[in-house]
């Protein structure tokens, strides 16, 4: 599919999304209390086929969260950026998707490790890189007047 054909396809199979097409890849803003459930059509479908996550990231915005999926199809060789907002800056919290995608489990200890996201019904949510009680450094409000580290 073009990106054309799969935006259009998409907003036609998932009408309450916002499907947009963005400079180089579809656009797919999701609730997210519907994650998993657009996550797990959007694999399973064999128009789409999204088996592959490639990224997962997080960017902090002042009034909240978003996490942000590149999911590639590798039969059908298309890509998509799904992005989810959490309801809380605070304390942001989504649902897990690491049973949909495997790579999933160290992306999101990652962004866990370093935004502080909470990713619900994760088997193993720690802190990848850094010390418990370090902070999240890639907050925009991060402070550490120990280790003088300041955003």
């Amino acid at each position: 599919m073009t990106n054309e054909e799969l935006q259009a396809y998409l907003t036609g199979e998932f009408p309450k999304a916002e499907v947009t097409l963005g400079k180089q890849y579809v656009e797919m803003i999701v609730k997210s209390e519907d994650l998993v459930e657009t996550s797990i059509k959007l694999k399973g479908m064999p128009q789409l086929s999204m088996d592959y996550l490639f990224c997962l990231t997080g960017v902090d915005y002042p009034e909240k969260m978003q996490i942000v999926y590149h999911l590639e199809s590798t039969k059908h060789r298309h890509v998509l950026v799904m992005k989810c907002d959490t309801a809380d800056r605070v304390d942001p919290k989504v649902d897990s998707v690491r049973e949909i995608w495997r790579t999933a489990k160290y992306h999101e200890r990652e962004v866990y490790d370093l935004m502080g996201v909470h990713f619900n019904n994760h088997d193993d949510l720690r802190r990848l890189f850094l010390e418990d009680g370090w902070g999240f450094p890639l907050r925009k409000d991060y402070k550490d007047e120990v280790r003088i580290v300041e955003r």
